[in-house]
């Protein structure tokens, strides 16, 4: 049997240490570590690696730190649509799902579109009638927003009148899970509010089968954070799958490769997770800092936002 492994991340783009009181950023970390043993539980118990990282993720949708479900961006127009996908390595069977305004958890409604086949992807009012037709649950726009983001909005709306630049934590942020089960087989997914104000109906590559999110058996399986449009542009989930398939790379000269050469070369923030067939765990980010965390083959789990880890019971 294969030793088991998880990562996630909760976006990169952290502001500075002092951003956020030492409780909130303790919070935070506690909602990773919370992930972390969701998805961990399912390893564990010999359970699948789609189904470990979609529980990882539903703990990151539930909680108002990360910009996914609650919590999420606010779009130009102070709406929120909702961005996911997840991919199996086993079978490269994947879900999406993009611009909902009303799904609660925009991850099982990916999962449920892989396992109904009919599709991979829907999009707007179709992917929030598929999500309430299954019997998922749909919320109000209001059960997404958060002080925090309405403050982001008024920030970034500001910049855009004054011409400066916003943070990265102002701007996007996503989150996401990768995992390796004892079976050997790898799985990713992702889910994202977006970047705020962005414009109405814009897409990232959260949900992007390739760009965003991407798992094959052998290979790797990838998660990604940052400007979406750049992900997109370079297929990061695949480029890295690529690099470790054909080029023979390990984990960490491929997805360090693109995230600290490849995207920085343009002056953009981003980061992924990505964990191996072997169980290896790469998390590279070009920003002041990431939410993330993983469980090592040995168990060992760790969380983290910006360099220091803290090493947490499972």
């Amino acid at each position: 049997m294969t030793k088991i492994a998880l990562a996630i991340h909760g976006g990169c783009g952290v502001l500075p240490q002092d951003s956020m009181t030492a409780q909130e950023w303790a919070e935070a970390r506690l909602d990773l570590g919370h992930a972390l043993r969701a998805g961990y539980a399912v390893l564990k118990a010999g359970g699948r690696s789609i189904d470990a990282v979609e529980a990882a993720v539903v703990v990151m949708e539930d909680s108002p730190h990360f910009n996914a479900g609650h919590g999420a961006a606010l779009n130009e127009h102070g709406l929120h649509e909702l961005d996911a996908s997840i991919m199996d390595g086993q079978t490269l069977e994947a879900g999406a799902i993009s611009a909902s305004r009303v799904i609660r958890n925009p991850i099982k409604a990916a999962r449920v579109l892989m396992e109904d086949g009919r599709a991979v992807f829907l999009t707007g009012p179709a992917a929030d009638t598929f999500a309430g037709e299954k019997g998922l649950a749909v919320e109000p726009q209001s059960y997404f927003t958060t002080p925090k983001r309405v403050e982001a909005l008024q920030a970034m709306k500001a910049h855009a009148a004054a011409g400066t630049e916003a943070t990265e934590n102002e701007k996007h942020g996503t989150v996401g899970a990768v995992a390796l089960d004892a079976d050997g087989h790898l799985a990713a997914a992702t889910s994202t509010g977006g970047y705020t104000n962005k414009p109405d109906g814009r897409v990232g590559d959260s949900p992007v089968i390739g760009a965003g999110t991407y798992a094959r058996d052998g290979a790797c399986a990838v998660s990604g954070t940052g400007k979406g449009e750049f992900f997109i542009r370079y297929v990061v989930g695949h480029e890295v799958a690529a690099r470790v398939s054909y080029l023979g790379q390990d984990l960490e000269t491929a997805a360090g490769g693109l995230i600290n050469d490849d995207l920085a070369a343009h002056d953009i923030g981003a980061g992924l997770v990505a964990v191996d067939a072997t169980g290896n765990i790469s998390a590279p980010y070009n920003t002041p800092g990431m939410f993330r965390g993983w469980v090592t083959t040995e168990g060992k789990a760790f969380v983290a936002t910006h360099e220091e880890l803290y090493e947490i019971t499972l």
